[in-house]
């Protein structure tokens, strides 16, 4: 699959538009009515435990807005933080800092929520069981999104519809389940096949066909013990999706699956609650 890169320039681009947004036409007009090169300390603290995330998305957006603000930081990136905790001195013209409050904090309170939660879902099933992301992502956002899942322990799935084959439910609504899947083999070129089953029939009509990964889709835990221990005869990696939260996470693990993909990790994430002090 494609490599999640995060480049300067990217990191800068990205930073760049963000500022835009809030900026465009006119500036800051309230922080306009700050007298200039006035010097202040900020002090950026978390208001909650949680993974921080997105420290490179700050900086830059305050070294956009300022070259001369000082940014320490007392963190380091995909580190856990507790409430009350300290992550980084921020010090300059207060103007400047203001402009930039927003668009960092933004920035490192949704994707220290992505990394967080994810986290959580990993802890949970330990280290037998990957914890995946999905394409549900803010569009534009899923590069971000999926940066904030592997810091928090998780583990990308496909970035795009080019990385990977997915025959999913649609997909063989429209087609007959086998034919799909004896397509996609002549036609991989490399490419990694999964194939979506959300019942027992449509499992026994594809094993010892050679492709990679068998997906379970909101199957119940009875049929899913059973639907991994049949595709583990044939060696095929199994994945588990649908409806898994916290609660239930530990007993679709135990059914022996390889992995499990939650979409909630980036379309239903809470922010981590971070604060700027001056």
């Amino acid at each position: 699959m494609s490599k999640i890169i995060l480049s300067n320039n990217f990191i800068r681009n990205t930073c760049k538009l963000a500022l835009n947004e809030d900026l465009y036409p006119s500036g800051d007009i309230t922080s306009n009515l700050i007298k200039n090169n006035i010097k202040k300390r900020a002090k950026l603290i978390s208001n909650q435990n949680g993974i921080i995330a997105g420290l490179k998305f700050a900086i830059q957006t305050f070294k956009l807005i300022d070259k001369k603000i000082k940014i320490q930081l007392k963190k380091k990136e995909g580190s856990v933080i507790r409430k009350g905790d300290l992550i980084a001195v921020i010090e300059g013209n207060v103007k400047n800092i203001l402009i930039g409050e927003r668009v960092a904090l933004n920035f490192l309170s949704h994707i220290s929520g992505i990394a967080t939660i994810t986290n959580q879902f990993v802890k949970k099933v330990g280290k037998k069981c990957k914890i995946c992301c999905t394409r549900k992502t803010i569009p534009n956002f899923r590069v971000i999104q999926k940066y904030g899942v592997k810091l928090g322990g998780g583990t990308n799935h496909r970035f795009n519809l080019s990385d990977e084959y997915l025959i999913k439910d649609n997909h063989i609504a429209n087609s007959d389940i086998k034919s799909l899947v004896l397509s996609a083999i002549k036609n991989k070129k490399g490419k990694k096949i999964i194939v979506e089953v959300d019942n027992l029939n449509q499992l026994k009509k594809i094993l010892g066909l050679k492709f990679n990964t068998i997906l379970f889709d909101n199957m119940n835990i009875k049929n899913l013990k059973t639907g991994v221990k049949l595709a583990k005869k044939y060696n095929y990696e199994t994945e588990a999706s649908g409806n898994i939260h916290l609660k239930s996470i530990k007993k679709v693990a135990k059914t022996g699956v390889n992995r499990i993909s939650i979409g909630s990790l980036t379309h239903s994430m809470s922010a981590v609650d971070l604060k700027l002090e001056i």
